[in-house]
């Protein structure tokens, strides 16, 4: 890691894609990667993926956490990884997906280029512990 990398404060953005209107595990985690002392953007309800990307690209994020509850994970998630390629900012990003993803769609999610998929009841410092240790090897 360079210097630059060391000293710069990661930066993370929580979205909401689609029309998933639960957002209280968002918050949560929103909350202790702030106190982890990373910044943090939040999306907002409802949004859709190209919006995501260009939150994302805008703001220079490290990191990608996409909250999702609504199942439509398999459409949605490819559609912001495909954006963010097209931007070139896939590779500097490492993407995260938190909701109830079944397995067989998980290692799909996986394959495709999301960095993890942490499902319900996973600890907020298991979280914050993969960011520390994967956000600058992308």
């Amino acid at each position: 890691m360079s210097t630059d990398q060391e000293q710069r404060t990661i930066r993370c953005l929580v979205a909401k894609v689609g029309l998933d209107g639960h957002d209280r595990g968002a918050h949560v985690i929103a909350r202790a990667v702030r106190d982890a002392g990373f910044e943090v953007i939040y999306s907002g309800l409802h949004r859709a993926p190209d919006e995501i990307v260009q939150a994302a690209v805008q703001e220079d994020v490290d990191v990608l956490g996409i909250s999702i509850l609504s199942g439509a994970h398999n459409t949605l998630i490819p559609k912001v990884i495909e954006g963010l390629k097209e931007y070139d900012a896939f590779e500097d990003t490492l993407i995260l997906v938190g909701g109830i993803v079944p397995d067989d769609d998980k290692k799909k999610l996986l394959e495709a280029g999301v960095a993890e998929v942490f499902g319900p009841g996973t600890p907020m410092q298991e979280t914050v512990e993969f960011v520390r240790n994967n956000v600058h090897q992308r």
